[in-house]
């Protein structure tokens, strides 16, 4: 288990069944210490995301609702792909930038290009370079 601020992560390597059960007990572990301290679970963001090539057919459930099997996930800001793969991440971010900038654009009737470069530093320039020492890490030992 993992812990930051108000957000868990439970993980374990599934071989079996038997790994599937172990993966249940301790969801419903959590839930019940949930309950006992008063603290609410957001149902509606929890998933799972099998990372690897072996995915097993798991029911995992809190409180009886099945949770949704999904195939990317965002933690804490980051867009986790089945495959860690970073593509998914930098796609993401590309196309928000893209939006901004085409919000830029629209947004102002003047096309002073200081005054655009100086929004462009602000709004756009920050989602690019977040991360980007990791992101070129991650591209150079692919290479590799």
């Amino acid at each position: 288990m993992k812990l930051f601020a108000d957000d868990v992560k439970l993980y374990m390597q599934i071989n079996n069944d038997v790994d599937v059960t172990q993966l249940q007990l301790a969801i419903d572990a959590l839930i019940s210490c949930a309950t006992e301290w008063q603290l609410s679970v957001s149902v509606n963001k929890c998933c799972v995301l099998n990372i690897g090539r072996a995915a097993h057919n798991s029911c995992l459930s809190i409180n009886d609702i099945i949770l949704p099997v999904v195939k990317s996930a965002r933690d804490l800001g980051i867009l986790l792909s089945c495959d860690l793969s970073p593509s998914l991440h930098i796609s993401d971010v590309v196309a928000k930038a893209h939006r901004r900038s085409a919000a830029i654009h629209h947004a102002f009737v003047s096309r002073n290009v200081d005054l655009l470069v100086r929004a462009y530093v602000v709004y756009v320039k920050p989602l690019v370079e977040h991360d980007s020492v990791i992101r070129s890490l991650t591209f150079h030992c692919q290479r590799h």
